[in-house]
């Protein structure tokens, strides 16, 4: 059996460029390489909207964002369909190395006044295989659930639980790339809806919406995003959990371990200030 094509995961706060980067990328893998890309975000893995705001004890639940609104087993499927799509396999399969044809899950987050809901399947976009690389992009992708006692709210804990099936996820991609800060975190995601209702015709979440939004997601930095680089542990059990992007515990760093995870650290204005390779 053949490998999957490389898969490489993409964190950074909301309005960072994460988007805007990964276009970025596929289009020079495209262009000046000849290989062929899917890029898929994790917001495009959210819940309908019915299920988004089923009713919830927990406050950072209702509506998009936190991890336990999006729909994994859909991402989980999605890659493993992607993985499938390797060159080598599809001639393996079919001897033309034709491929056949994936569609990728989307989410309109201009609907419903800005709470957004997930396009029907037959709006979702095809791509056409065989694939050579695979990214996925978002705001969370890279946290890892940690012990309870390092997490103290019922809310943040109930998303804490949640988590722990993310990391099923995390563990189909290779290597990482991290953009930060978060400190702009307010002013780009409202840059970032601004440029969206100047597209759409004015269809999205006011100011005041944005900032109430983005509150919801703050906990999630603070108690979940450490797992980036530390990893986590699993809520259930308490065994160790340690990123495919990282050397294991017992493993040494070498030259050749070394280079799976990379942080772009950019300023207010998103321009680059600093690369490091770990």
């Amino acid at each position: 059996m053949s490998a999957p094509p490389p898969a490489v995961s993409h964190i950074g706060p909301q309005g960072s460029g994460k988007t805007f980067l990964t276009e970025r990328v596929t289009h020079e893998l495209a262009n000046s390489h000849a290989l062929r890309v899917v890029a898929l975000s994790i917001d495009d893995l959210y819940l309908p909207h019915e299920r988004l705001f089923a009713p919830t004890h927990n406050a950072l639940l209702r509506g998009r964002g936190q991890p336990g609104t999006h729909d994994v087993p859909l991402g989980r499927a999605a890659r493993r369909a992607q993985g499938d799509q390797h060159p080598t396999a599809r001639r393996r399969a079919e001897p033309g190395g034709s491929g056949s044809e994936l569609r990728v899950p989307r989410f309109d987050k201009s609907l419903h006044g800005g709470e957004g809901d997930r396009l029907p399947e037959a709006e979702w976009t095809r791509v056409r295989g065989p694939l050579d690389v695979v990214l996925l992009e978002g705001w969370c992708v890279g946290f890892y659930p940690q012990t309870r006692g390092s997490v103290a709210l019922e809310d943040v804990l109930d998303v804490n639980e949640r988590l722990a099936e993310y990391v099923l996820w995390w563990e189909l991609f290779d290597c990482f790339v991290q953009v930060g800060p978060y400190v702009h975190i307010y002013k780009w995601r409202l840059e970032q809806e601004h440029a969206m209702k100047a597209k759409n015709g004015g269809k999205g979440m006011t100011d005041e919406q944005v900032e109430s939004f983005i509150d919801r997601y703050i906990p999630g930095y603070h108690f979940f995003g450490m797992g980036i680089e530390s990893g986590g542990h699993d809520p259930h059990t308490g065994s160790r959990l340690c990123p495919p992007w990282l050397p294991g515990e017992d493993e040494e760093t070498t030259q050749t371990s070394k280079g799976k995870f990379l942080r772009i650290t950019i300023d207010e204005d998103r321009q680059v200030v600093d690369i490091a390779r770990h």
